[in-house]
């Protein structure tokens, strides 16, 4: 319990409840950030241009890749990684994978260690990351504590709030675990907003 605590309260402060936000390399207007996950970043139950990565490109005026795949789990995820890096070489790489994985009961454990591996190869090429944590499916729940201590343990901007407030509410919602296009929206204002705090844009 004491460690949920912890982790929670750590979540707080790297998604920006606190001034403390781990600071990113600037992202210039020429270069590329590629959102990379399942299908809460490839946009399902909205069009393609109201997924979260479409929206975020105009809020923040850069060019954002949608490299999102429906249903990939963070091994599938890993697999794939470095002929997406290779195909786009960016800049940025915004990180929301694990969904799949606690739907399907993997352990926690695995989950983490996989998560760990993509954020290891994506700074091993000199690339910036930020994680975006994913909720339990529960009744009651928030975003698997071991995002924040990946986050942690590489120092990098973690928004862990956004995804568990939109599935929350009924009106961003086109099924029970994808938001609507004023979902996504919601998400790219809250990933845009960490990514002006943290130096990036």
């Amino acid at each position: 319990m004491r460690r949920l605590a912890l982790a929670l309260l750590l979540a707080m402060a790297i998604a920006g409840c606190g001034d403390k936000v781990p600071r990113l390399s600037p992202v210039g207007p020429n270069d590329i950030i590629v959102a990379f996950g399942d299908s809460l970043t490839y946009g399902t139950g909205a069009r393609e241009n109201e997924s979260y990565p479409a929206v975020l490109a105009q809020l923040i005026e850069r060019k954002v890749i949608r490299a999102g795949v429906p249903g990939e789990v963070t091994e599938q995820g890993l697999a794939r990684l470095q002929e997406v890096i290779d195909e786009h070489r960016p800049a940025l790489m915004i990180v929301c994978l694990g969904g799949n994985d606690m739907l399907r009961h993997a352990a926690d454990a695995q989950i983490q260690a996989n998560l760990r591996e993509i954020i290891k190869t994506i700074r091993g090429q000199g690339i910036s990351v930020m994680l975006v944590g994913v909720p339990k499916p529960a009744l009651v729940t928030s975003a698997a504590p071991f995002y924040a201590e990946v986050a942690t343990e590489f120092g990098i901007p973690y928004e862990g709030a956004i995804v568990t407030d939109v599935l929350y509410q009924r009106d961003l919602k086109s099924d029970p675990i994808h938001p609507n296009a004023k979902g996504y929206r919601r998400m790219a204002e809250a990933i845009a907003r960490l990514l002006k705090k943290a130096g990036a844009v």
